[in-house]
């Protein structure tokens, strides 16, 4: 009965590639014997192999509650336009330092000063363009291109980064803005209009917008009926 039910599943995933009776069958004698083996050598008490499952029944957990509520979402081109407008497709260049998230505050503040005075000494005053600033001082992939990297949407973009390129007006430059990844100077070079826009992409965006909504209510909910106790003074940033 359980290698019959195994059979019809893989047929139904695979179809034209469906394997064999008799194939199916060996992979789950090698797969029975491997677990065997694996609980055997205590494998299933190992810390980073329990943190393994407890991310699959994560996920199983929220599946088995949530994926009728999921499969109801529908978003409109109404709902899509009211995302875009906050949220568009922008293309910017930048000039950029990298630093390490972890990074002391040494070294941050040299980064800092590396790129303020880059900032200083030739963008604010003009003296080159910012596409020749970039070619030759910043240290990302995106300096031969003169620190452009085309239109990016929001999920593509590191928040900070969006954040403050979304806060300026095409052919306007930032002061230097520190992320994840080091310190940026940003120039935003256009918005791209919602008629231009790839509908598509932003419809994905606001499903996962709203099914990582329906996600966090249900967590909110668990945690709210339970007792956490978080000790904020260990988090140092």
């Amino acid at each position: 009965e359980d290698f019959n039910k195994r059979y019809q599943e893989n047929r139904r995933l695979l179809q034209l590639r469906s394997p064999s009776k008799k194939a199916l069958l060996e992979e789950i004698i090698k797969r029975e014997l491997a677990v065997q083996e694996a609980r055997k050598q205590g494998l299933d008490k190992d810390p980073d192999v329990i943190e393994r499952v407890n991310t699959v029944l994560y996920y199983a957990l929220l599946e088995k509650k949530l994926s009728k509520q999921v499969e109801e979402i529908f978003i409109t081109d109404d709902d899509a336009k009211k995302f875009y407008a906050k949220n568009p497709e922008i293309r910017t260049s930048h000039i950029f330092v990298p630093l390490a998230p972890d990074a002391p505050a040494e070294d941050a503040k040299i980064a800092f000063n590396r790129l303020k005075k880059i900032y200083d000494d030739n963008v604010a005053p003009g003296k080159m363009s910012f596409a020749e600033a970039a070619q030759r001082f910043s240290e990302g992939p995106s300096a031969p291109m003169g620190g452009d990297i085309d239109y990016q949407s929001k999920d593509k973009l590191e928040p900070a980064y969006y954040e403050a390129a979304l806060k300026l007006k095409p052919g306007k430059i930032s002061g230097p803005i520190r992320t994840q990844f080091g310190y940026h100077i940003i120039r935003l070079t256009s918005v791209r209009a919602w008629e231009d826009a790839d509908k598509g992409q932003v419809k994905r965006l606001v499903f996962e917008e709203k099914r990582n909504g329906l996600f966090s209510d249900y967590i909110g909910k668990l945690r709210s009926s339970s007792k956490v106790s978080v000790r904020a003074d260990l988090l140092k940033e």
